[in-house]
């Protein structure tokens, strides 16, 4: 299957969205609802029949699409390194990840498993979070060089905020995986910077037009 620059561009932004959303709970213990949401329905969405499903629509990425903005384009005064070494990080590890199959197998087994219990506890409820976080914690967290998160500790000792943070670092990987099918790379990325851009800033229209 071939991908465009548009697929490459939003599962980037998922990558994005994970970090900024991330930042803003470490630093100020709490951050968009709605994408939270949509990024940890990702997880969830093993046979989307194409990439912008895996969030649902454009609105489920549009924080990742205005954050990728922000951390591209120079004109700006946005940046934040915190959430660049975040999407960075995550985007190696996934590298990390794909060499290890027995860890995916069982990282896709137990989110199997969570997606079987959703009759039970929504994706939002705390028992569903606590799970995902635990399957962060026991795959994903093994794997060096770990994410080291900064922030406020009265935020990040919080049990709640701890959990939706690895949850949330899950669906990063899960981004990042989706950016590796759809052809994107490190490298690429580098020299394609403006291409990203771009395609940031048009897909955004069609929430914002």
């Amino acid at each position: 299957m071939s991908y465009s620059q548009e697929d490459r561009t939003i599962a980037l932004a998922g990558v994005f969205q994970v970090a900024q959303l991330v930042k803003d709970i470490a630093r100020e213990g709490k951050s968009n609802q709605a994408a939270i949401e949509s990024s940890l329905e990702s997880l969830l969405n093993f046979d989307a029949p194409d990439v912008i499903s895996v969030f649902g629509n454009i609105s489920g990425v549009i924080q990742g699409l205005r954050t990728l903005q922000n951390q591209l384009d120079s004109k700006t005064q946005n940046r934040n390194i915190d959430i660049t070494r975040y999407a960075i990080t995550l985007i190696h590890l996934q590298k990390k990840l794909e060499k290890n199959p027995a860890m995916m197998d069982d990282i896709s087994t137990r989110l199997e498993t969570v997606k079987s219990q959703l009759d039970y506890f929504d994706l939002s409820h705390t028992n569903t979070i606590a799970k995902l976080a635990d399957i962060y914690k026991t795959t994903i967290s093994t794997i060096l060089p770990k994410i080291m998160i900064e922030g406020e500790q009265v935020y990040l000792s919080n049990t709640n905020n701890s959990d939706k943070i690895r949850a949330l670092l899950l669906a990063g990987i899960r981004s990042a995986v989706l950016w590796r099918q759809t052809g994107g790379s490190r490298l690429q990325l580098l020299f394609s910077r403006k291409k990203y851009l771009i395609s940031a800033k048009k897909l955004s229209k069609r929430i914002n037009p």
